[in-house]
């Protein structure tokens, strides 16, 4: 089942279950591809929904930390769980040793001997890994990996 279709029926199971935060979490999320598809002028496939739900994750992260920083412990909490909701529309999320173990590969492939390399890593690595894990988790992997 495609990942709209799969936002539309949580959207409806919300509606029935009366689940104001996960109908709201899932609208958001609806809107934000009607939006990509807007600017873009064409219907978004599985792996751009994939790739804006990845964004919005991102955004959730932001603020949980920024919330937390601020001493705003409730709206830290709802933040998570609207992440809660998004992260089950994406695909299962790597571990830190996964995310090492391709890390290493794409070193490997590439021939990456340092850190000015690390764009050329970050390259290969982020397709394999879209969707599937933070940027930052990455990023920082790349960078340990290669020091």
């Amino acid at each position: 089942m495609a990942l709209k279709e799969q936002l539309d029926d949580a959207m409806k199971a919300a509606m029935k279950a009366r689940d104001n935060l996960r109908l709201s979490a899932v609208r958001m999320v609806r809107a934000a591809i009607k939006n990509r598809e807007i600017d873009t002028r064409e219907e978004l496939d599985d792996q751009a929904v994939t790739d804006v739900i990845s964004t919005l994750v991102k955004q959730r992260r932001e603020s949980i930390r920024m919330y937390r920083e601020g001493n705003r412990p409730e709206l830290a909490e709802k933040e998570e769980l609207e992440l809660s909701v998004l992260l089950e529309f994406l695909p299962a999320q790597l571990s830190a040793d996964e995310i090492d173990a391709i890390v290493s590969r794409v070193i490997l492939d590439t021939g990456a001997s340092g850190a000015r390399d690390m764009g050329r890593v970050m390259k290969a690595v982020s397709p394999l890994t879209a969707g599937k894990a933070d940027g930052k988790a990455v990023s920082d992997s790349v960078r340990r990996l290669l020091a």
